[in-house]
């Protein structure tokens, strides 16, 4: 579900406090995105939404949460944003940044 290689990459890179706020700042952005979407609302901006969701998840390594994000992206693109399961995609978040937040304080210093 994680790619902690990734997380553990970016926060070699980085260095920890810059890494703390950059996982702050990705789940601000990501929960605001998910907060708008929505099964019920207009499909015309789903691919942009979920190009952008696909983009931070694989920044920070969510993996299971990017994947899903880019079969939607190329559904919506391809005129089929109406099955695209937008419950699956923010259940998807949910048990991601749970698995994150319960694992970065195993990740090795």
């Amino acid at each position: 579900m994680i790619d902690w290689a990734k997380v553990s990459q970016l926060r070699d890179e980085i260095g920890a406090e810059d890494f703390s706020e950059v996982v702050d700042l990705f789940l601000t952005e990501v929960e605001g995105e998910i907060g708008d979407l929505r099964p019920e609302a207009p499909t015309e901006s789903l691919e942009a939404q979920l190009h952008f969701l696909k983009g931070s998840a694989l920044n920070l390594g969510f993996h299971e949460f990017a994947k899903l994000c880019q079969a939607g992206e190329s559904a919506a693109g391809a005129g089929r944003a109406e099955g695209v399961d937008v419950r699956a995609i923010i259940g998807s978040f949910a048990k991601s940044k749970a698995a994150f937040l319960a694992g970065l304080p195993r990740l090795a210093p």
